[in-house]
């Protein structure tokens, strides 16, 4: 549809909702597009939290090892390591 007969329908304001999925079914039967003027844009602001990086040395057997239990879980290798350091600081408490 072109923007100029997108424009010239008239649509429904959005309603209200009760609910998150009755939010769903009136967006899966309405254009999005069809709403652009009745949306505000908002600010937002990321704060990132400066993240420490480490480096560490493995011996090849240890690295083998580690490839594939990354490869056995689908995720890099960085990852499996965050996760293998947060499980262990987390049972530490």
């Amino acid at each position: 549809m072109s923007e100029t007969k997108r424009r010239a329908r008239k649509v429904e304001p959005i309603p209200e909702f009760a609910s998150r999925e009755e939010e769903a079914k009136f967006w899966d039967t309405h254009d999005l597009t069809d709403y652009w003027d009745q949306w505000t844009p908002s600010k937002v602001r990321f704060k990132l939290k400066p993240l420490e990086s480490i480096t560490i040395d493995l011996d090849a057997h240890n690295m083998k090892l580690l490839r594939a239990a990354a490869k056995k879980q689908g995720i890099a290798i960085e990852p499996l390591i965050q996760i293998w350091i947060l499980e262990h600081l987390q049972a530490q408490d």
